[in-house]
């Protein structure tokens, strides 16, 4: 079989290494993909934004179907255009692009269907913001509506930093229209953690745990970012707090979005916090993000070709899915200056050695080619994921491996997983 898949960054990587393990594939195309993919796929010139040449491709090359990771794409038709055309392809349609494209909708709709969640608010108004966060006091978590890269999410402890917070996102708006309302939620105690899940619109399948680390340094201390780092499965969501989440959150999410007329078809994330064995639900990610690809891909046991094609069909039900036994960690390196302005085109060295080594993965999420030279595109460059017996071997394998790998003001947190 032939497969294309359509972006170019880490969670691509992840895919494009999943089906070059499968025993149905003969032939991988990535449109753009990066320095990284290009040794398992080959990379087509196309714009990815350019649907009609891309469906023509595939019609050209007989391609079985295409996998597509990106919110900016789907919200902008991509998987409408591919099926009205004919042409096989996985991730959510336009329908969801509401749910991609604000948080508001997707907050609202966990409250109208009685889906645990923190208490929340929602604000166009700079004045009404402020003063709610007076009367409910610190801390809280702020976000923007919109779904953007970095900083759409923060936590604050005192109402003196609310405030910076909500006067920087509504009057300054360096995030433009992603600010235009923001979400001023309750600061829930408990265990953090991420759980992606897959679905055909009518089955859910419950992938794996992980925890992220989004900010920047040791510690959780500094910026916010898109992810620094995870681990996966958590220890502490036993079989009894996965079947908690799955009836009391992701089946009611189904069904929710079911009601609303929405079909999703595709891999989604969920991140919780668990308080006493008590699941709620605080935001939700369309698409597969770079952290749970890297993180969660590795430990997959099923073959990732029967289960694209199942959520096309629609046959999820039909699915066993097999889990390797072994714990994955998996570390962020980015680049000098990042979340902020960061320097690019700095040569990466050190990449051949780790290329054969034993339970390691390289994912490359922001890079190219630079005449024989691997350079980065982004602020977030690579990243290393390792498998092993428990989270504490596969921690180890990954920090060891990386120290092959080199380029100047490279950054990366030294606990993850610890």
């Amino acid at each position: 079989m032939k497969v294309l898949v359509i972006g170019g960054g880490g969670s691509e990587h992840a895919v494009v290494l999943k089906l070059s393990q499968s025993k149905h594939i003969n032939k991988i195309y990535c449109c753009p993909g990066n320095a990284g993919i290009s040794g398992l796929a080959e990379c087509i010139d196309v714009s990815p934004s350019d649907f009609s040449t891309l469906i023509d491709f595939v019609k050209y090359e007989w391609i079985d179907f295409t996998i597509v990771c990106s919110k900016k794409l789907i919200s902008k038709g991509i998987v409408n255009a591919f099926k009205r055309d004919g042409c096989r392809i996985f991730g959510p349609d336009k329908n969801a692009a509401e749910l991609i494209e604000s948080r508001a909708f997707s907050k609202n709709l966990m409250k109208l269907y009685r889906i645990p969640a923190p208490e929340f608010k929602v604000f166009t108004s700079y004045l009404y913001a402020q003063d709610y966060v007076r009367l409910k006091g610190a801390p809280v978590v702020i976000k923007t509506d919109g779904y953007i890269t970095e900083n759409s999410t923060l936590i604050v402890s005192t109402v003196e930093e609310a405030l910076d917070v909500i006067r920087l996102i509504m009057e300054d708006r360096p995030f433009g229209d992603a600010g235009k309302r923001i979400i001023i939620e309750e600061k829930l105690k408990g265990e953090s953690i991420t759980f992606t899940i897959l679905t055909d619109g009518k089955t859910i399948v419950p992938l794996t745990s992980l925890c992220k680390y989004t900010r920047l340094l040791d510690g959780d201390n500094g910026s916010h970012t898109s992810g620094m780092g995870a681990f996966s499965p958590v220890p502490d969501v036993t079989e009894r707090i996965e079947n908690i989440i799955t009836e009391n959150i992701l089946k009611p999410v189904l069904r929710a979005l079911n009601e609303e007329g929405i079909k999703y078809k595709g891999i989604f994330s969920v991140d919780l916090v668990i308080n006493n064995e008590k699941p709620y639900i605080c935001d939700v990610n369309y698409c597969i993000e770079d952290l749970e690809a890297q993180t969660v891909l590795p430990r997959l046991k099923t073959d990732f070709t029967d289960i694209i094609l199942a959520s096309i069909d629609e046959k999820l039900s039909n699915i066993n899915m097999e889990w390797k036994k072994e714990a994955s960690v998996c570390i962020v390196v980015s680049s000098e200056g990042y979340p902020g302005k960061y320097r690019e085109n700095v040569v990466i060295k050190g990449l051949e050695k780790i290329k054969n080594a034993e339970d390691v993965f390289l994912f490359h999420n922001s890079t190219a080619y630079n005449n024989s030279d691997i350079v980065n595109t982004g602020g977030r460059v690579i990243s290393l994921t390792a498998t092993g017996n428990d989270i504490k071997d596969a921690r180890t394998k990954a920090y060891d491996a990386l120290e092959n790998i080199h380029f100047e003001g490279m950054h990366y947190r030294k606990d993850i997983g610890v």
